[in-house]
């Protein structure tokens, strides 16, 4: 069951809101994606149509997460893109999506997601957040950019019906 953390936050001036989410959108077609039935689509639907998340969308499916990510929510997940995963050392992905290696699979992606709705106007206010997996991550906006455990954040506030993705350059680690 998810647990929800308590976020710390800090005063930040309304600019970095400007600054460090100024790529909203930009090349994303996922704030459009809808479900089969024309209403708004969940968190995995809204990856899948944007294209650019097949890494995260397979590992999803190989840590038995799509359910749960499809579920009511609300989550907040700081998704990293195909480029993303294509940064991680040669052989990594393969060896997270073997069967052998889902715990570990499991761990690495629910750091990825923190309970609750979480916009961007919230994040730039946080120094760190409690993911699902149980551990925090480190939020920096002093930059003017935003950052989760060094990851940028390149596109913010893609809304889905169950939560709200962040789109980031880097798969981060617990």
């Amino acid at each position: 069951m998810l647990q929800t953390g308590t976020l710390r936050r800090t005063a930040l001036p309304a600019m970095i809101i400007a600054l460090g989410f100024s790529a909203l959108g930009a090349g994303m077609n996922v704030a459009r994606a809808m479900d089969h039935k024309g209403e708004k689509a969940d968190i995995v639907e809204t990856a899948v149509a944007a294209g650019n998340f097949k890494t995260l969308a397979a590992a999803l499916e190989a840590a038995g997460l799509v359910e749960t990510l499809k579920g009511d929510g609300p989550f907040t997940v700081f998704a990293p893109t195909d480029a993303a995963f294509a940064k991680l050392p040669a052989g990594t992905v393969q060896s997270l999506l073997e069967p052998g290696n889902r715990d570990k699979l499991t761990a690495i992606l629910t750091y990825h997601v923190v309970p609750g709705k979480v916009l961007a106007a919230d994040v730039v206010k946080l120094d760190s957040a409690k993911t699902v997996n149980g551990e925090s991550v480190e939020i920096d906006a002093s930059s003017g950019r935003v950052k989760v455990d060094g990851a940028t954040v390149t596109a913010a506030d893609i809304v889905a019906s169950n939560g709200v993705i962040h789109v980031i350059d880097t798969v981060i680690m617990p």
